[in-house]
C-alpha cells in the first residue's frame, strides 16, 4: 500500500487530500515506511509525525488522504453518469499504476453505494 500511494502522489494523478499534515524532521527519527506504519496505527493522531524522510512521509500520507477523497467524488461522478469507470481507471492505466484488489473493491463498492442513494432518491 505504501508504494501504491507514493505513485499516486509522485504521478500527478491525486495533488490534494483536503487537509494539511504537518511533518517533523528528525535525522535521528524512524525511516518514511516504519512512520507511515505508526501513522497508520493511530500513534501520531494528536501530534506530528517524525521521520528522516519528511518529503516522501508527506507524498504518502497525501496519497492515502486523498485516494478517500477522490474515490467518494469518482464514484459521485460515476454514478450521476458525469463520467466513466474506464475514463478513471485509464489514468491509472496511463501512469503504470497498479491498483491493489482492496483498493478496487473500496472503489467498486462506493460507486454501488451512490447508485443507490440516486435510485432511492428517484422513488
Amino acid at each position: 500500500m505504501f508504494e501504491f500511494y507514493f505513485k499516486l502522489c509522485r504521478t500527478g494523478l491525486i495533488t490534494f487530500c483536503g487537509s494539511d499534515t504537518p511533518i517533523r524532521f528528525d535525522i535521528n527519527g524512524d525511516d518514511c515506511k516504519f512512520t507511515f506504519r505508526k501513522y497508520d496505527n493511530g500513534q501520531f493522531k494528536n501530534n506530528s509525525p517524525i521521520t528522516r524522510h519528511p518529503n516522501i512521509l508527506r507524498c504518502v500520507l497525501i496519497g492515502k488522504k486523498g485516494w478517500g477523497l477522490w474515490v467518494k467524488l469518482w464514484s459521485q461522478g460515476i454514478a450521476e453518469g458525469t463520467f466513466t469507470k474506464y475514463e478513471i481507471l485509464n489514468e491509472f492505466r496511463i501512469r503504470e499504476i497498479e491498483i491493489p484488489e482492496p483498493m478496487i473493491i473500496e472503489f467498486e463498492n462506493s460507486i454501488w453505494r451512490e447508485r443507490i442513494k440516486i435510485f432511492e432518491k428517484k422513488f
